[in-house]
């Protein structure tokens, strides 16, 4: 299962071919791990944490809406009581909230009804506990007597709870007893006139924050398709941006140390003013020489990059006429996210589970009963965060797959017209048919580099001000190097998939044949993360941007919205994810064509029997270098381009 283990010789490129099964050991492997996790569901489940939960408990043990005779807790006097009409949960300081251990620190009792409306004396109290038997002080203290045990009874005025109990819970119909608990987060408020205002314009304004999400949205759709049209300008802009800043950069450090120098000369400083000056000027040199060494060599790898850089044009321009082909790509964002939503829920609610699955086991500071596991079984926990990473990267991996299989279809079918009739639809069932054990492997590896530097995160977060320098130092660094492995990974592990949705091989074998296409290709590669990457940032930024401005106008016409902050906050938050969401897409059909492009041009060289597969703007593109004398044999074949027939060609 490791990758040197890896039986398969080399040879050439084989796109679509044939496909077989691929690294079923791992797969089965992945399936075992799914199926531990299954127990854990089930464990929580049977040993009553999940009803737990779901139904509530008291500080004494007693699970409400239960008959409890049978779990007496030792030391425990009020446990093993009788709940079966008291189903719901009511605590004595609903507002007592910890923030760290993010319960709520009040004594919880069962009772029969929680109250409707305002209790504000004791004797209230007792004529509720009398009406419905609801007692809302400890259970060993009658009615009569609450007056005399006030510490034992919730504080007055006792609020009203909400018609419908949330998960059995008694909550305050008035959540401004969570005052204190918002503005633990909201520390910029100085006061809560503020903090209302704030909180009404979001409610106020809900229309038009939907509004601006839905902008965003389109946006985003639009600018998948039309930023091949733009491409070249975006390049233009980056290029003349960069060497006016490259160059005006150096330019304003050097004639800020040629002012001090003839500042210097002048006799009107101080002698104190005089060092102060030489010690700036000094450091002015040492940024200004930097600068110059900086901005030639930047300056050389663009002029010897910038055909390569044509390259990132074209296959902008390629992966527009891909979405035209296959729109159901725009929607892989959606099912990605469903999915994950869907596993996140599933993941948090089993955490839960585990949170009140257990044995009872008494507090001694606070006197309540905790629900603990003990022994071999405190470490499911462990596992089930294991399982949230690998299970997550997994899905992550499914995107990718899906995503590489139907844009490899596309760029390897010659008559486009004779594509199946949903590319990505296929490239998902293939996937689930072939491929699965391969994004088994590759997601466990993401996994085993996230879990150290998750790990590494944590320590030092509580760490936070206690170690020395030095460590601190080597935590951060330790931190640093396992994301940069980490992004090296994921790049690798998608160009693996790529290849195994060309050639149907196993993980190790593919991400062996990519990385030696990559390092073939490696100025080109670089030309398009690079320059690729800013070309997306910048159509993200436009987004943003657009969706912002919209917010203003549309806000602008509302007068009665004294505070725009949150609501323009959230929307051009929202904006900023729907964007990266559908322009990462983007950057994986842009990265699937280019080693698609890097193969055609490796194995193919346009003679008869071994015609490129490649669009007529990637064609265009070759032809162009080689003309130029750009062309390297080295990443690609050199000899005499031969264009498809007319049969053949792209659309």
């Amino acid at each position: 299962m490791g990758c040197c283990s890896s039986s398969e010789g080399k040879r050439e490129w084989k796109p679509l071919e044939e496909h077989s099964c691929t690294d079923v050991p791992w797969l089965i492997v992945f399936t075992l791990f799914c199926v531990g996790m299954a127990f854990i569901f089930g464990f929580a489940i049977a040993t009553g944490g999940a009803f737990r939960l779901v139904s509530g408990y008291d500080s004494y043990g007693n699970t409400c809406g239960r008959n409890n005779t049978n779990k007496k807790i030792d030391g425990v006097p009020l446990s093993g009581a009788d709940m079966t009409a008291k189903k719901y949960v009511f605590f004595l300081e609903p507002c007592n909230l910890d923030l760290i251990n993010r319960k709520i620190k009040s004594i919880a009792l069962c009772v029969s009804e929680c109250p409707a409306t305002e209790l504000k004396s004791y004797k209230e109290v007792k004529d509720f506990a009398l009406s419905n038997g609801s007692y809302l002080c400890s259970y060993e203290i009658t009615p009569a007597r609450y007056e005399r045990n006030k510490d034992k009874c919730p504080k007055l005025p006792v609020p009203a709870s909400k018609p419908v109990p949330i998960f059995h819970r008694c909550i305050p119909a008035d959540i401004g007893c969570y005052a204190e608990f918002a503005q633990a987060f909201f520390t910029f408020v100085s006061d809560n006139t503020v903090l209302r205002r704030v909180i009404s314009g979001v409610m106020t304004s809900k229309e038009i924050i939907m509004g601006l999400c839905v902008l965003a949205l389109v946006l985003s759709l639009i600018m998948m398709v039309v930023i091949r049209y733009i491409s070249k300008l975006l390049v233009w802009i980056l290029t003349v941006l960069v060497i006016i800043g490259s160059v005006g950069g150096t330019g304003v450090l050097w004639w800020l140390y040629a002012d001090y120098k003839l500042d210097l000369t002048s006799n009107s400083t101080s002698v104190f003013g005089r060092e102060v000056m030489a010690d700036n000027g000094k450091a002015l040199l040492v940024y200004a020489i930097g600068a110059t060494i900086f901005t030639v060599v930047l300056l050389l790898v663009m002029f010897f990059m910038r055909k390569r850089v044509a390259l990132t044009i074209s296959l902008f321009h390629v992966a527009g006429k891909v979405f035209i082909h296959l729109p159901l790509l725009v929607l892989q964002p959606f099912w990605t996210f469903l999915s994950l939503m869907f596993f996140w829920v599933y993941w948090i609610a089993v955490l839960l589970f585990l949170g009140t699955t257990g044995s009872a086991v008494k507090n001694n500071v606070t006197g309540v009963v905790e629900y603990k596991m003990q022994g071999p079984l405190q470490y499911m926990v462990w596992y089930h965060l294991v399982g949230l990473i690998w299970i997550s990267e997994f899905i992550l991996a499914f995107q990718q797959m899906t995503i590489a299989g139907a844009v490899v279809t596309y760029y390897f079918t010659r008559n486009k017209s004779q594509m199946p009739a949903a590319p990505v639809v296929w490239s998902a069932i293939r996937t689930i048919r072939y491929h699965l054990g391969t994004l088994a492997k590759g997601s466990f590896i993401i996994t085993l580099v996230k879990i150290p530097r998750l790990i590494l995160t944590y320590i030092h977060t509580q760490l936070k001000g206690k170690e020395n320098a030095c460590a601190r130092c080597m935590l951060k660094a330790c931190i640093c190097c396992l994301w940069c492995l980490e992004k090296c990974l994921a790049f690798l592990n998608q160009n693996a998939y790529t290849a195994t949705a060309i050639n149907s091989t196993n993980f190790c074998t593919s991400a062996r044949e990519a990385l030696v296409i990559m390092v073939e290709n490696a100025l080109r590669v670089a030309a398009i993360n690079t320059v690729g990457d800013f070309v997306l940032f910048l159509g993200k930024v436009l987004i943003v941007s657009c969706t912002a401005f919209a917010g203003v106008l549309a806000l602008n016409y509302q007068r009665d919205y004294t505070v725009w902050v949150l609501p323009l906050l959230i929307a051009c938050l929202f904006a900023f994810l729907v964007a990266h969401c559908f322009l990462s897409v983007f950057e994986n059909v842009v990265d699937v064509l280019f080693l698609c492009f890097a193969v055609d041009t490796k194995y193919n060289d346009g003679s008869p029997g071994r015609e490129y597969y490649m669009d007529k703007a990637l064609m265009e593109y070759v032809e162009n270098s080689k003309k130029m004398g750009q062309y390297n044999p080295n990443e690609g074949s050199g000899r005499e381009l031969k264009p498809m027939t007319r049969g053949e060609t792209s659309a």
